[in-house]
């Protein structure tokens, strides 16, 4: 909720507090508002708790997704409405150098999360197969960028440097990851939900590729100038902790699809985008206080002091 307080007093704006797991809070929502389309980002999104807990995953990204259409199936006539599903470039599992995800490469998922969130990429385009519902597909790279959870790698880091703690990075921090900026990614979205084609997916890529450890150190530096502090630190808190299990090395991909159809690019550099980041965490220290008091506290522990 903390999230929606610059949209609450908008008069396009409706929030309705729902589980996607209830399928009679499904039915009566698209009875009351009729929906011209949907935008499918509900889901659990965090590999490591989907190693402690994967039927959460299931029960949401697989069970949820396919609520979702069960309803959009039932409720909706003819072919005007768009049923887009927002989906993760882990489907695809590890790629070694120099390959790139594209939107034709195989599944091959290695985590619960990544194995839900393939799972039901499947159910969507099955009932666009069986009841010819209107669907489209992206799978985007990893994103970053404000107002994001601190379970995540870039706002944890932000959040542990600030407090002067430990910066866990997993194994030796060699596992390559694509960055993409939060609002490059709503750009992306915003296109493909007008002008994308019914029954098409599209990859979605910062451009960024990077090594952990090198974008641990990059946050690592510009905090450093944002606080003060000597130069070099912030990267003595970094800690290499036990690795994740089943951790996929590279993942990289190819956006030339969106690009080239659907005119998208990214605006935002790495560098610019964690500077913007660090940036409107420091400057929101309420916000983050907030939302990591309480749960965030155990599952912290639970998930990095016994590493």
């Amino acid at each position: 909720m903390e999230n929606l307080k610059d949209v609450e007093n908008s008069p396009n704006y409706t929030f309705v507090k729902g589980d996607i797991e209830d399928v009679d809070f499904l039915s009566a929502l698209f009875q009351s508002h009729q929906f011209e389309g949907i935008i499918h980002l509900a889901a659990e999104s965090h590999v490591d708790r989907s190693i402690t807990n994967p039927l959460a995953f299931i029960r949401t990204n697989v069970l949820g997704t396919v609520n979702l259409l069960d309803a959009a199936v039932k409720h909706w006539k003819g072919n005007t409405q768009r049923f887009y599903h927002i989906s993760t470039d882990e489907v695809f599992g590890s790629i070694e150098e120099p390959g790139l995800f594209t939107e034709n490469t195989p599944y091959d998922p290695k985590s619960p999360y990544s194995a839900s969130k393939a799972s039901s990429d499947h159910f969507v385009r099955a009932y666009h197969n069986t009841y010819d519902l209107p669907i489209l597909i992206s799978n985007c790279s990893n994103n970053y960028g404000p107002c994001q959870f601190p379970e995540k790698l870039v706002p944890l880091c932000i959040n542990n440097i600030k407090e002067s703690s430990p910066v866990p990075v997993y194994g030796q921090g060699l596992n390559i990851r694509d960055w993409l900026y939060v609002e490059d990614h709503a750009a992306a979205i915003d296109l493909i939900y007008h002008k994308g084609l019914v029954g098409e997916t599209y990859n979605i890529g910062g451009g960024s590729p990077c090594k952990n450890i090198d974008l641990v150190r990059s946050i690592c530096r510009i905090m450093d100038e944002k606080l003060n502090r000597p130069i070099g630190q912030s990267e003595s808190l970094i800690t290499f902790v036990k690795d994740r299990a089943g951790h996929d090395l590279r993942y990289a991909i190819d956006s030339k699809k969106i690009i080239e159809d659907l005119k998208w690019q990214t605006t935002t550099t790495l560098e610019e985008g964690l500077r913007t980041t660090v940036a409107w965490y420091l400057e929101n220290d309420s916000w983050l206080d907030h939302v990591t008091s309480g749960h965030y506290k155990n599952y912290y522990h639970l998930q990095y002091n016994k590493r």
